[in-house]
């Protein structure tokens, strides 16, 4: 971290110019790492659910709990369609976890085919296809401030069907943020910062899943929809 703070005080403290001429490319490619913090939107069922273990009938509600950072990767195709815009598309991988916790109306422990059950993670590794517009301001020196906004659609590669959430392979997103170009003698450096929507019901129903005990099925049945959020802390090398 010392060193990427050092590097970026050289490159915006030298008065000359960096790699003058390196933005008039018709097209130029990179690469990017980053750091996710994926979350969900849930919409409880509000359906009373049986659980066959104790005869009774429950309502359950769910939340995120905790949410620990992921890791993505992705490469870049940057196509420059005037002075300050640019048309970029950025396919890549991600790797995420999320907590959901159960608690039941009535206030009574949530009990699953392992006992006490009130937590599940829900992992997945969503590849991505996004497409985006980029508009970036006048340059300063060596550094250039810009926006970026668009969408894209994701493919969940990692459903486990003997997990007790099962996660549909589809979803489709907008996603809006901004970042800072750095420019060095060799490439540019630019990290950003953007939250991605997803609008796609992320949750598949538990109707067939023969790998999952009937005392689990309150984890899916108890919610209506689950819907991706996002916030992505992306370095960009081009």
């Amino acid at each position: 971290m010392a060193v990427l703070c050092a590097m970026l005080v050289c490159s915006t403290g030298m008065k000359a110019q960096n790699n003058p001429y390196v933005d008039d490319r018709r097209v130029h490619f990179g690469f990017q790492l980053g750091l996710n913090f994926m979350s969900f939107s849930v919409k409880d069922s509000e359906v009373p659910i049986v659980n066959p273990l104790t005869g009774e009938t429950e309502v359950y509600h769910a939340r995120v709990s905790s949410i620990l950072p992921g890791f993505n990767v992705g490469f870049i195709t940057d196509v420059r369609l005037s002075r300050h815009l640019s048309l970029r598309c950025t396919p890549g991988m991600q790797f995420s976890s999320r907590t959901l916790t159960y608690k039941t109306e009535s206030g009574k422990p949530v009990e699953g085919s392992l006992g006490n059950k009130e937590k599940t993670d829900v992992l997945s590794i969503p590849v991505y296809i996004p497409l985006y517009l980029k508009w970036a301001a006048e340059r300063e020196g060596n550094y250039r401030p810009y926006v970026i906004g668009g969408g894209g659609v994701a493919f969940n590669v990692s459903r486990d069907r003997e997990k007790p959430i099962l996660l549909n392979t589809m979803d489709y997103f907008c996603e809006v943020g901004l970042g800072c170009d750095f420019y060095f003698s060799w490439f540019k450096f630019c990290p950003e910062i953007t939250y991605r929507i997803g609008f796609a019901n992320q949750l598949s129903p538990t109707k067939g899943r023969m790998e999952l005990p009937p005392q689990d099925f309150f984890y899916t049945e108890s919610i209506d929809r689950l819907l991706s959020r996002q916030l992505v802390l992306t370095f960009n090398f081009e």
